[in-house]
C-alpha cells in the first residue's frame, strides 16, 4: 500500500513552468496549423533551438541565418533577415507561449564531416552587437519590429560536446565570448535575462548503474572522458565568470537520463553554484528526454510524468522537453510523426497544465520511492498528479482530503488523460490527475 498524505492548507511553494518544450511543432503549409496544440496544453515557453531542422532550417532563429553576411553592417536594417523568425515568433505569442530564444547556431551532427558554423565568430564584439540588434527587433521594435515579452536569452548551446558538433573552438574562447556577450546584453538590456550555457549536463556525478562486463553483476560505471570533460568546462566557465565579473541571470543545462539521476545532478547543481558564490541563481533544465526512443509508449510518459513531478520539487525553475517537433523522431515526444496528432507526454503536460493553473503546491507526502506526487490548489480547486514509476502495481491510500466526488484521469497505453473512474490501484507506469474542490 503506498499511502499519501496532503495537506491543502499549507503552501509549500508556487508550481513552476515545469512543461515548457523546445521547438513548436512546426510542419504544414502554414508552418504553424499545429500551434494550437501548445495552447490546448498551456505550454508556458518554447526553446528556440535547432528550429526548423538542419542549420535551422537555413531560415530560423540562428545567428547566421538572421545575419547572413558577417561582414555586413550590423547597424543597417537590410543586413538582417528576419522574415521567418517573425512568422515564427508572432505564431507563438499568438498562441500564448513565450519564446525562449537562444542566441547562436543549430547543432551540427555531421560536424565531423564539415562543420560550417560551429566556429567561434570571428569578432566577438561584433557578435554581441547582432545580438543586440535582434534582442531590439523583437523587443523594441527596431527595424520595424515588435515589442514582444521575451524574458530570457540564452548564449550559444552546448559548447562543450563532442566532435565539434556545437563549438570548434577552445572552451576559454567560448568563456570569452560569453563574458563579452553577456556584459555587452546585460548593459543594454538591464531588465532581461540574459544567461547559459546550455551545459550537456553532469553524468559524471551522478554515474550510470549498470551490468559490469568484468563482474556481470549490477555496478557503477565510471565516468567516461566526456562526461569528466563537461564537469572540467562548468568549473572552468565559472571559475572565468567570476574571475571577469561576468553577468548571468541564469544557468541552463540538459539530461537525457533517468529522474533517479536528473535529481542527482539538480540537487548537485544546486549546492554547487552555492558553494560557488552564485546561490539563488536560475537554473533551467531545458534539454531533457528520457528514454527518447520510447515515445508514445505509457512507460515514455510514465518517465516523463516523473521528470516534471520531481523537479517541481526539485531546484529547477524551468523545464523545457526536446522537443515540441511533429516530424522527425525519435526527439518527438509530444507528437505522433506519422499523423502529427498528440500522444502521450502531450498529454502528460496538459495533466500538469492544470496544477500550474492552479498556482500553489501544498505539502504532500508519500512513503513509496519513485512513486511521484504533487497537489496543488488555489485556495477551492485543488488537483493532485501521480506518476507511477516504481516498475510495479501500487494500490493507493490518499488521507486529508475529500475525494469522493473528484474527477479522476488517467494515461496509460490506451488511454490519454480519459475520463477514468476513482483509481484506487495504480499499474505500472500509470499516470492520473485527481481534482476537485471545497
Amino acid at each position: 500500500m503506498s499511502l499519501i498524505k496532503i495537506d491543502t492548507k499549507r503552501i509549500v511553494k508556487k508550481i513552476k513552468p515545469m512543461h515548457g518544450g523546445g521547438q513548436p511543432p512546426l510542419g504544414g503549409k502554414g508552418l504553424i496549423e499545429h500551434f494550437h496544440y501548445m495552447t490546448e496544453a498551456g505550454i508556458p515557453y518554447s526553446r528556440l533551438h535547432d528550429v526548423g531542422g538542419a542549420f535551422g532550417g537555413g531560415r530560423f532563429v540562428d545567428i547566421p541565418n538572421i545575419f547572413r553576411n558577417f561582414d555586413a553592417d550590423e547597424n543597417d536594417p537590410a543586413s538582417y533577415d528576419f522574415t521567418f523568425t517573425d512568422h515564427l515568433i508572432k505564431a507563438l505569442i499568438d498562441v500564448g507561449v513565450e519564446p525562449y530564444y537562444r542566441l547562436g547556431i543549430t547543432i551540427e551532427n555531421q560536424a565531423d564531416i564539415k562543420p560550417y558554423y560551429t566556429y567561434p565568430p570571428k569578432d566577438y564584439q561584433k557578435w554581441a552587437r547582432i545580438c543586440e540588434h535582434i534582442i531590439m527587433h523583437y523587443t523594441e521594435g527596431w527595424a520595424d519590429g515588435f515589442h514582444y515579452k521575451i524574458t530570457y536569452w540564452e548564449i550559444w548551446n552546448e559548447p562543450e560536446v563532442q566532435r565539434k558538433m556545437m563549438w570548434c573552438g577552445t572552451n576559454e574562447e567560448y568563456y570569452e565570448l560569453y563574458d563579452v556577450a553577456a556584459k555587452h546584453l546585460k548593459a543594454r538590456f538591464p531588465h532581461l535575462k540574459i544567461g547559459g550555457y546550455a551545459s550537456c549536463g553532469f553524468y559524471a556525478i551522478a554515474p550510470k548503474v549498470d551490468i559490469l562486463p568484468e563482474t556481470n553483476l549490477p555496478g557503477t560505471v565510471p565516468p567516461t572522458e566526456h562526461e569528466e570533460n563537461l564537469m572540467r568546462f562548468f568549473y572552468g566557465f565559472f571559475d572565468y565568470i567570476k574571475e571577469h565579473n561576468s553577468p548571468i541571470d541564469f544557468f541552463s543545462w540538459h539530461t537525457y537520463t533517468n529522474v533517479r539521476r536528473a535529481k542527482v545532478m539538480d540537487a548537485w547543481l544546486h549546492r554547487t553554484l552555492a558553494e560557488l558564490g552564485y546561490e539563488g541563481l536560475e537554473t533551467h533544465l531545458n534539454e531533457w528526454n528520457p528514454f527518447a526512443k520510447e515515445f508514445g509508449t505509457a512507460h515514455h510518459s510514465a518517465e516523463i510524468a516523473a521528470m516534471i513531478l520531481a523537479m517541481q520539487g526539485g531546484y529547477a525553475d524551468i523545464l523545457c522537453i526536446y522537443d515540441m517537433r511533429i516530424t522527425n523522431a525519435p526527439y518527438c515526444p509530444l507528437f505522433d510523426i506519422r499523423t502529427n496528432k498528440p500522444i502521450h507526454g502531450y498529454y502528460v503536460l496538459a495533466a500538469f497544465n492544470a496544477l500550474y493553473k492552479l498556482g500553489s503546491q501544498v505539502e504532500l507526502t508519500c512513503d513509496t520511492e519513485d512513486l511521484y506526487a504533487v497537489a496543488a490548489t488555489n485556495g477551492k480547486k485543488h488537483a493532485l498528479m501521480i506518476a507511477n514509476a516504481t516498475g510495479a502495481k501500487q494500490e493507493l491510500l490518499i488521507e486529508g482530503v475529500d475525494l469522493s466526488e473528484a474527477r479522476y484521469h488517467i494515461i496509460d497505453q490506451e488511454r490519454l488523460l480519459s475520463w477514468s473512474p476513482a483509481i484506487h490501484t495504480l499499474q505500472e507506469n500509470d499516470v492520473i490527475l485527481i481534482e476537485w474542490e471545497d
